[in-house]
């Protein structure tokens, strides 16, 4: 069965966090039902599309255990390695119990499959609002980016899922002064959930929408080169042609990854839209920002 286990002194050698970051990504969260029942299929169908990197939730803060279904974890995390894809754990904090947060990054970093499979890296969800005053959010969360960043093997991938800056914008109550330039100094790629479902219903609107959230964030890192990983959604209120409207924006941005959230409400007309995208990096400037 899978199992958590002590990290070992010299880790094997990691890949890249734009092998890990970049190119076609896929979702699955702890609440998709029976998919998870069935890794080996979805693995092969992730293939088909193209797809380069599985996300799959271990947890989120309102869990009873670190790890949610440790062995059917353990069974994806085999099958997607089996298929050549890479896997990146995710989870998301809380912030209100910084223990509770704490051990369940550390399980997820030390996990492992029944055949000895562990993840490729890893992205904290990094959305809870629960803590107030948003100074004290902040402090928490960066201390919980260092623990990840220090805890981790060396060279070891680390993302950070990020609220949408477009969004935040918007709602401007709700994460004022969100730390985006400490965060892109702690972690290898920003993953912003680009949900422009939630404002926009047209392939221009996507276009504009995405297009903004990538030149907020390269000027709000003071990054023009930060490895971005684009998250649109969410798939179950898209049409294919906006989803193609998202692409476009990521490729004339040329971001270094993409992904629908999530694989379950993911059409076949929104895949075909994802493997249409080209995800060629800039050569000088990136575009848009």
């Amino acid at each position: 069965m899978a199992c958590v286990q002590p990290a070992a002194a010299e880790p094997r050698a990691t890949s890249s966090a734009l092998d890990v970051y970049g190119g076609r990504g896929s979702w699955l969260d702890i609440f998709a039902g029976s998919i998870w029942s069935r890794p080996a299929a979805v693995v092969a169908a992730l293939r088909t599309h193209g797809v380069e990197t599985l996300y799959l939730q271990t947890g989120n803060y309102s869990q009873r255990t670190d790890i949610v279904r440790p062995r059917v974890l353990g069974e994806w995390l085999h099958a997607a390695h089996a298929e050549g894809l890479q896997v990146v754990a995710w989870y998301l904090p809380s912030f209100a119990n910084p223990r509770v947060d704490d051990r369940r990054v550390r399980a997820a970093l030390r996990f492992r499959s029944r055949e000895g499979d562990r993840f490729d890296g890893f992205a904290l969800d990094v959305e809870a609002s629960l803590v107030r005053p948003v100074a004290l959010r902040n402090r928490r969360l960066l201390a919980l980016a260092q623990l990840l960043r220090a805890d981790a093997p060396r060279n070891y991938p680390l993302a950070a899922i990020i609220p949408s800056p477009v969004g935040m914008d918007r709602h401007k109550h709700y994460w004022p002064g969100f730390p985006y330039r400490p965060l892109s100094r702690t972690f290898d790629a920003l993953m912003p959930m680009a949900y422009f479902s939630y404002y926009v219903h047209t392939p221009a609107g996507a276009y504009s929408y995405t297009r903004r959230v990538v030149t907020l964030l390269r000027t709000r890192t003071d990054d023009p080169g930060v490895l971005i990983h684009v998250v649109g959604g969410v798939a179950n209120r898209l049409s294919a042609a906006t989803v193609a409207g998202f692409v476009r924006a990521a490729d004339d941005c040329a971001v270094d990854g993409l992904s629908l959230y999530a694989f379950p409400q993911t059409s076949a007309g929104q895949w075909s839209a994802l493997e249409a995208a080209t995800l060629t990096p800039a050569v000088d400037a990136p575009a848009c920002g």
